[in-house]
């Protein structure tokens, strides 16, 4: 008899792709109501200048004008490429959202999973950046960063289109430019230590980074009564307790040792660190967020 699985696995992944793609209107206006209103209380900032030292080609993309190409080397392929120096690509935002199975669990108590949530953050922080002027990137996807609406398009695209990017529950470890900026919005459970290896072998590299820890309320309080199951959605099995209220003051102790570690190894390499709820506005982390990522840019 045929193995049924790998076709109802596959049937599961597209109708997610399906529902992801007809969320994606909805959710780029829901990404830029919230990055309107938190730009009410910012002001974005354009940079004059262009930099010494040559950082790369890169072909040229809708967006970039006329007077950023590189004559001489596109005459050299007859496709046409825009030089890019190293102050202009460290002034980059490249941005990351988890896109693991954990972040598809969602409580009674929120009004979003953690994907759609971290989803509307990285594009709504992505909306204000453009608006400010940056460039910006998808870590691990984009070649070069770019900006304007075009890039925002594309980016959102990505992350929600018919093929919603899938990712793993850390980053992977890229090349960027020195002094670059990071931003890392996930749920960060994975082990301690994978954590801690990724954000250094950023800062290895010399860029600065921000990261976000998107949980949903029921991780955060184990607001559950009685004999429960626990099954795991990233190959870790299940478990089943009897009395899970017994277990909440130890819990609630693992949770704010997660936060503590977070904060110190993110502070250790000078980095930023914030924590938010998916039953809290997202306006309120994004605006810390983007706070924090302007003062960053001011000082590169």
């Amino acid at each position: 008899m045929a193995d049924t699985a790998p076709l109802a696995q596959h049937h599961v992944v597209r109708q997610r792709a399906e529902q992801m793609a007809a969320a994606l209107p909805p959710l780029m206006v829901a990404a830029e109501r919230v990055a309107a209103t938190v730009a009410q209380g910012v002001h974005g900032r354009r940079r004059v200048g262009i930099g010494e030292t040559f950082w790369q080609f890169r072909r040229y993309d809708v967006g970039d004008p006329a007077q950023a190409i590189d004559w001489r080397q596109s005459a050299k392929t007859q496709k046409l490429f825009v030089r890019e120096n190293e102050w202009e690509a460290a002034q980059s935002v490249w941005l990351w959202r988890d896109g693991s199975p954990s972040m598809d669990f969602r409580s009674d108590a929120a009004t979003q999973d953690k994907l759609e949530r971290s989803t509307l953050l990285l594009l709504a922080l992505a909306a204000l950046l453009v608006r400010g002027g940056e460039r910006i990137a998808l870590l691990g996807v984009d070649a070069a960063p770019s900006t304007g609406r075009a890039a925002l398009t594309r980016m959102a695209q990505a992350l929600i289109g018919n093929a919603p990017l899938a990712t793993p529950s850390l980053p992977d470890i890229a090349r960027v430019p020195r002094h670059a900026q990071i931003v890392l919005i996930g749920d960060f459970l994975s082990p301690m230590s994978e954590i801690d290896t990724a954000i250094k072998s950023f800062a290895g590299q010399g860029a600065r980074g921000h990261l976000l820890q998107v949980l949903d309320p029921a991780e955060e309080d184990l607001p559950y009564q009685g004999r429960m199951l626990f099954e795991g959605v990233e190959g870790e099995g299940s478990i089943t307790i009897g009395r899970v209220e017994g277990l909440r003051a130890d819990y609630h102790a693992r949770v704010a040792a997660r936060r503590e570690n977070l904060s110190v190894t993110t502070r250790g390499v000078g980095w930023t660190c914030a924590f938010h709820r998916t039953d809290r506005p997202p306006q309120t982390a994004l605006l810390s967020l983007y706070s924090a990522l302007a003062d960053a840019l001011v000082t590169a």
